[in-house]
């Protein structure tokens, strides 16, 4: 059993049951439980779950932010041999209806009066569904919720007597997709996956119970479970953040030494970081010189080399005056600080390695658990997303796409034979991603297979690439090329307020922000931009047009994913009539009407 994740967990709980577990910001405090008291809850739940008649493999929902319950149902869950069956805190009723009627939920937690209502709006239409629990109860609740601390029971021998007979290949969960095509699918994953994952990382990462890391992602998705996984297997304190937008003021308070993040987050400190640099010439030049005293020390290190004493004198000084404010904004520095959910821009990841935080880019999807490649501390390569795990295989197939072998592959779709024999065949799971494996053994992700866009002249266009060179300028918050089936490519750009606030105060626009977004000026400067980041490519990878939009992308709105990626699809039906409207002028300027 010593590869199922609740067996790890035991054994980290007998060994550091007096070390701090998890901790939550409460007020102007933290709320925190060591780990012998998280597994108390954690078998508390087990015996609740037991008592409402929950047998081996039946599903039960966890909906709601992260929270410490969070892992206490989770592995409460895997200690009766329960499947979690996990729903982002933003889930519509409608996406709640048909996962839990999909997975025959028989109990759902949630975490407060919005999820609740949620639930109980599509409550009558899952007959399946005989209990839900809530974390934080309210006045006048209504007959179905019941408390959390009601459901908490004390455990009797049955919880043991249920866990004796569980297995690495017990179900740790089924994680439904976010669905960016058709409805969601439940991606079954079993323990031991996780657990190899954990072992795999152990080979070059040296984590210890004196780490402690911050769980900001969704703990719905796979990257941040797994994370935590690999956390508590290892005795760590983890730091939940309940609220994703309270993130950047959690990080300075936790001071964790750990971060697993998608690029949004490091976007938003590289992009502030220039804006608060742009404030006087005087402060541009300090900044850009720091940077570059940051970046050589880097390449030495890389290169094997210490860096000479004159450039570690003036690093002294670039660190004091630039480089530490950086490192400060992130809790400081980091014995890991990982990405993965979307590519990382290759100035942002230049930026960090040059105010001495690394970052380790890696790779992976839902249905391997999620991991398939990551970079180490002392065997990585820049503009890459690392070697392949451990006891994994890759191979590249028909048209670049990536496929993947090994023992962290998903058990299949729950549910649903047809589309697991499409993803799997012959073991291989097809990932829909393009790139390639350089000759040092490095993955490199050029594209989604599915985001190719192919122009009504037969070529062959991949976008992120390219919105990667206009996402460069902090002018751009967003950026999305279109042109599948159309004569040539375009491009719709959401502009970053702040830098769009201060052209406007530089140039002396009139008006205020509704009219600046919507200028002329404003359109003139950011074509001129697109035409000036994308001169050197090919003239069918080149944007015709430029088109501004001044709609936020939001998850609550469905035009970013959970892990912060662009809804391709979402955004060009959104704006279908911008769309239409600029080839449209295109068309008819091209005949010179």
């Amino acid at each position: 059993m010593s590869n199922h994740v609740v067996e790890r967990v035991r054994r980290v709980i007998d060994e550091h049951g007096h070390r701090t577990a998890t901790r939550i910001r409460e007020g102007e405090g933290w709320r925190t439980q060591t780990y012998a008291e998280f597994g108390e809850q954690v078998r508390r739940v087990g015996q609740g779950l037991l008592d409402l008649g929950v047998e081996p493999g039946g599903r039960v929902g966890i909906f709601q932010g992260n929270r410490p319950e969070w892992s206490e149902i989770d592995l409460g869950a895997g200690t009766v041999r329960a499947v979690p069956v996990p729903l982002y805190a933003t889930s519509t009723p409608e996406q709640i209806e048909h996962i839990a009627a999909d997975s025959g939920l028989t109990v759902m937690f949630v975490g407060n009066k919005s999820e609740a209502e949620r639930v109980l709006e599509v409550f009558d239409a899952l007959p399946a569904l005989q209990h839900v629990v809530i974390v934080k109860p309210y006045g006048g609740m209504p007959a179905p919720l019941r408390s959390y601390a009601d459901f908490l029971a004390e455990p009797t021998p049955a919880v043991e007597e249920r866990f004796e007979a569980a297995t690495g290949d017990d179900l740790a969960s089924i994680i439904y997709t976010s669905g960016t095509t058709g409805s969601p699918k439940g991606v079954m994953l079993q323990h031991k996956a996780f657990v190899m994952q954990s072992d795999a990382l152990d080979q070059f990462f040296d984590i210890s119970a004196d780490d402690e890391s911050l769980c900001f992602l969704p703990l719905s998705h796979a990257l941040e479970r797994a994370w935590t996984y690999v956390v508590l297997m290892h005795g760590c304190m983890n730091t939940y953040v309940e609220n994703a937008r309270t993130v950047a003021e959690q990080m300075v308070l936790a001071e964790p030494s750990m971060m697993v993040s998608v690029p949004k987050l490091y976007e938003t400190v590289y992009t502030t970081a220039h804006q608060k640099a742009a404030a006087s010439p005087l402060k541009r030049r300090i900044f850009a010189w720091a940077l570059k005293i940051g970046r050589h020390n880097q390449y030495a290190f890389r290169a094997g080399r210490t860096p000479s004493a004159a450039l570690r004198a003036k690093l002294r000084v670039a660190d004091k005056l630039v480089l530490s404010s950086v490192r400060a904004a992130l809790g400081g520095s980091k014995k890991i600080l990982a990405c993965g959910g979307a590519p990382l821009r290759p100035e942002i990841e230049e930026f960090f390695a040059s105010v001495g935080l690394p970052i380790l880019q890696g790779y992976g999807l839902t249905e391997a658990s999620p991991l398939v490649s990551f970079n180490a501390p002392d065997d990585f390569k820049e503009n890459t997303v690392g070697k392949v795990l451990p006891g994994g295989e890759l191979r590249i197939g028909e048209f670049g796409e990536i496929l993947y072998k090994g023992p962290n592959v998903m058990l299949g779709y729950w549910n649903n034979q047809e589309a697991t024999d499409e993803l799997i065949k012959d073991g291989w799971l097809h990932t829909g991603d393009v790139g390639y494996v350089d000759t040092d053994g490095f993955l490199i992700i050029t594209d989604r297979l599915k985001d190719i866009i192919v122009t009504l002249g037969g070529k062959n266009v991949a976008p992120q690439p390219i919105e990667g060179l206009i996402l460069a300028d902090p002018l751009f918050e967003h950026a999305v090329l279109l042109g599948d089936n159309r004569p040539f490519v375009t491009l719709l750009v959401k502009p970053s307020l702040p830098a769009v606030e201060e052209l406007a105060k530089r140039f002396s626009w009139p008006g205020e922000m509704k009219d600046w977004v919507n200028s002329s000026e404003l359109l003139d400067e950011l074509r001129r931009r697109v035409d000036e980041l994308t001169a050197r490519l090919p003239s069918q990878e080149r944007p015709k047009e430029t088109t501004v939009l001044d709609e936020e992308f939001t998850m609550d709105n469905g035009l970013l994913t959970p892990t912060l990626k662009v809804r391709r699809r979402e955004v060009e039906k959104r704006f279908r009539h911008l769309v239409d409207e600029m080839y449209a002028r295109l068309e008819k300027a091209r005949r010179g009407d």
